[in-house]
């Protein structure tokens, strides 16, 4: 009698370490994304999709995905449960949240910034945020948003080795930057705008320049993304690619 009780725990106790450690494998890592609904509604739009597309991505390839409004959960001791952060349309307003971000990357957290996300003017008045960018700043930007050809800079890169040379991006608003993030030695230019385009736009136009639209800053674990204003950006297949890849580089 005893004997079978004690094999039935051993027994027991092997179904919970294994259903324990299925469940580790199930959730390989942890991704918290913050958006915001009180911004422009081009920007919701996109957030809308990009949690639709990551939530099914995390299901595929079995990582949890958390999403949230409220930015105070952008604190030390929340970050602690999350591989990475990704920013769909808004940025941190307060001194404790920007804190708080800059040890969580400081201390090799990851991060996605998209479009608005990595908007910096001289009214942001947040200096680390401009050096982690590589010192871009915001300089102009096309109106109304439009699709365009991008150059792939690198392929050899985990979040662009499944892109081709080049392919026309869904429509978007695209920024430039002065100056330019490639001036910067820690910066690897990812994909930037096709000189072809220009002009690009018809009320607000960007007539030249390199104007690089996704890139890294080497010395953290961060990928910046101009892609992210309206319901189009995720129609392309092709650049669908370089959002699930990057999330899949910075999870390791």
């Amino acid at each position: 009698m005893m004997k079978n009780i004690l094999k039935t725990i051993f027994c027991l106790a092997i179904v919970l370490v294994f259903n324990q450690q299925a469940s580790a494998q199930a959730q390989k890592f942890r991704v918290l994304v913050f958006y915001s609904t009180k911004v422009e509604s081009d920007h919701v739009d996109f957030a809308k999709d990009a949690i639709k597309f990551y939530t099914k991505m995390a299901a595929d390839k079995g990582f949890a995905f958390d999403t949230t409004q409220n930015w105070n959960e952008l604190n030390t001791e929340n970050l602690k449960n999350y591989k990475m952060v990704i920013w769909l349309n808004d940025f941190p307003q307060t001194e404790v949240q920007r804190s708080d971000f800059e040890k969580y990357m400081e201390n090799g957290g990851g991060w996605i910034g998209f479009h608005v996300a990595g908007y910096n003017d001289q009214y942001t008045h947040w200096p680390w945020y401009v050096n982690f960018l590589g010192g871009a700043v915001f300089y102009n930007n096309n109106w109304p948003p439009l699709p365009a050809k991008v150059i792939v800079d690198d392929n050899t890169h985990p979040a662009t080795k499944r892109l081709p040379k080049s392919y026309i991006a869904p429509i978007n608003e695209w920024y430039g930057w002065k100056p330019d993030p490639r001036d910067n030695k820690d910066v690897r230019v990812l994909v930037t705008l096709a000189p072809s385009n220009y002009p690009l736009g018809k009320k607000d136009i960007i007539t030249e320049g390199d104007i690089p639209v996704v890139w890294t800053n080497t010395k953290y674990k961060m990928i910046y993304m101009n892609m992210g204003h309206g319901d189009q950006i995720f129609d392309s297949a092709t650049q669908n690619k370089m959002f699930e890849d990057a999330v899949l580089w910075l999870a390791q």
